[in-house]
């Protein structure tokens, strides 16, 4: 019996799994500490606690957008990967250069230093999956969802 082979226009398989299975973690994790931290110190850290929950929101549009087929899709997750980076790099010198603006620690603060740096590589590595020979035929060859 043949196994089926996957999909190129599947970003599921191969590396792509492995993004999304950290994008997942880093979802959860941080969805649950900016509400944590949102709904019981808001008023100690406001800036930071407010940038937690904008990158949780950038890596839930990834994961979902990583997820998915199409052009649309991998559009999507091009911006989003983007912007998250961006928003280590700006974030990550911005802690460093103001730390009092920063009293509790952001997934993003000293470049997702409490994280391993686990956020200042992981868009890197998407971005370099994403735009290489996999994930561009990934986005390409994938006929948009009618």
């Amino acid at each position: 019996m043949r196994q089926p082979t996957a999909d190129p226009g599947d970003r599921r398989h191969g590396p792509g799994r492995v993004i999304l299975a950290l994008y997942l973690i880093f979802v959860i994790g941080t969805v649950s500490r900016s509400a944590a931290q949102i709904s019981t110190r808001w008023e100690q850290a406001p800036l930071a606690y407010a940038l937690s929950a904008v990158a949780a929101a950038i890596y839930l549009v990834a994961l979902v957008s990583l997820s998915l087929r199409g052009t649309r899709a991998w559009w999507v997750s091009l911006v989003a990967l983007s912007v998250e980076l961006a928003g280590v790099l700006v974030v990550g010198t911005w802690s460093y250069l103001a730390p009092q603006m920063f009293p509790d620690q952001t997934v993003w603060s000293h470049f997702g230093q409490g994280y391993l740096f686990i956020p200042l590589v992981l868009p890197a590595v998407g971005l370099w999956w994403l735009l290489g020979s996999a994930g561009a035929r990934a986005g390409s060859a994938a006929r948009e969802p009618r």
